[in-house]
């Protein structure tokens, strides 16, 4: 079994990025003359995803623009949240409402996503499907972090994600979903926390570590730090 689907996520102000993003969405940020979408558009192309689903809301006109000239073979197609920002849960569920696909690759572009990623996020596909999962994140170990201020959002113990103790792993930016997990919910704007925080309930939150170093445009001083690493 495969993924067909990828989510990026797209609509968010970036606040921690300001002044930058206030005229440029953190998405079109660039690393090294390449922006963070493009570096995202890239991996997934890499892991032989056929289409991309992406979600718009603060300078939309600006990610369509980009979008539209990309160099890339997969379809991209661009979903606006509509009249308000609709947080990630309402961002993803408001994506998945529009397919038929049951099963999808989420990103955050902030994330900056190298080819190192790649063997991570296979392994994470063929277990999601081997263990019949609904959700499952790719975390890593704070201390592996490039952002060394980052505190922990899980603990990870025998495959599961708690919030319980020592909270030594973060969640990457990269998970699976099944849109079977927003079957309860029945508002419009919502964070994937309220998903995650339900699944740890039922003990169906599970993780998969990645081992790399981990670089996160957390906010502006991590983006200038990056830019002269």
């Amino acid at each position: 079994m495969q993924i067909n689907t990828a989510l990026i996520l797209c609509a968010g102000f970036g606040k921690r990025l300001h002044p930058l993003t206030q005229e440029i969405p953190k998405p079109l940020l660039k690393i090294k003359e390449i922006t963070l979408l493009e570096k995202t558009v890239s991996f997934i192309e890499k892991l032989k995803i056929n289409k991309i689903m992406l979600n718009t809301f603060h300078l939309s006109n600006k990610i369509e623009e980009f979008v539209n000239k990309i160099n890339t073979k997969i379809k991209i197609e661009l979903i606006n949240d509509g009249n308000e920002i609709l947080d990630t849960g309402g961002g993803i569920l408001n994506m998945v409402r529009n397919t038929s696909e049951k099963d999808f690759l989420v990103f955050n572009p902030d994330t900056i996503w190298e080819d190192n990623y790649i063997k991570y996020v296979q392994e994470m596909i063929d277990l999601y499907f081997k263990q019949k999962m609904e959700n499952i994140l790719l975390v890593v170990n704070k201390d592996s972090s490039f952002d060394e201020r980052l505190n922990g959002d899980f603990n990870l113990v025998d495959g599961k994600l708690t919030k319980q103790n020592n909270r030594n792993f973060v969640y990457t930016g990269c998970q699976i979903i099944n849109k079977n997990i927003f079957s309860k919910i029945q508002k419009k704007n919502f964070s994937m926390n309220e998903v995650w925080n339900e699944q740890i309930k039922n003990s169906k939150l599970f993780g998969y570590e990645s081992k790399n170093k981990f670089l996160h445009i957390t906010d502006l001083n991590i983006y200038n730090k990056i830019l002269k690493n």
